[in-house]
């Protein structure tokens, strides 16, 4: 169609604007149910199956070989799949679902930092602290002490929990 369009171009116009139109038309057609889809990702069943597995298991140590083996497919292939499917390496991803789970423990418990890094996967506190400031700007501490108030400072009961003393608390 587009040499048809090249020959009439010159000697006619009005046939290669009107092969030019089928060309587009032909081009611009749906095909099916809108674009085609990503290949190359985990199928849906594997990408369950897998953060399950991670979520599951997110305070040890999580090999990628043992997640590749849920996906029933190669290390190789696994990486770059997961990496398709939820856009970030598996150890990022897994990274970020720690910092996640260590964000909710330090909101709704009085744990200690070192506590919370192990419940989270974390080697020490230390370890929690390098990877929590990478991914959040600022140490675990601060940010509890800065997120930490109202409602999600309190424990059972109604109970304060480490919060400065308040003059509106006299009641």
């Amino acid at each position: 169609m587009l040499d048809d369009v090249r020959r009439r171009i010159g000697r006619d116009p009005e046939g290669a604007r009107a092969a030019a139109l089928r060309l587009v038309a032909l081009l611009a057609a749906p095909g099916g149910d809108g674009p085609a889809p990503v290949r190359g990702g985990l199928a849906p069943w594997q990408k369950r199956k897998v953060d399950r597995y991670i979520r599951q298991r997110l305070e040890r140590t999580l090999r990628v070989e043992d997640l590749a083996e849920q996906a029933s497919l190669s290390v190789s292939h696994f990486c770059r799949a997961f990496k398709e499917s939820f856009g970030a390496s598996p150890h990022l991803h897994l990274t970020r679902l720690r910092v996640e789970r260590a964000r909710r423990l330090m909101l709704t418990t009085e744990d200690p930092l070192s506590e919370i890094a192990l419940a989270c996967g974390m080697a020490d506190q230390a370890h929690l602290s390098k990877v929590f400031r990478r991914e959040m700007g600022e140490p675990p501490n601060t940010w509890r002490r800065r997120n930490r108030t109202g409602a999600e400072a309190r424990g059972p009961g109604g109970r304060k929990i480490n919060r400065a003393f308040d003059p509106a608390d006299r009641v």
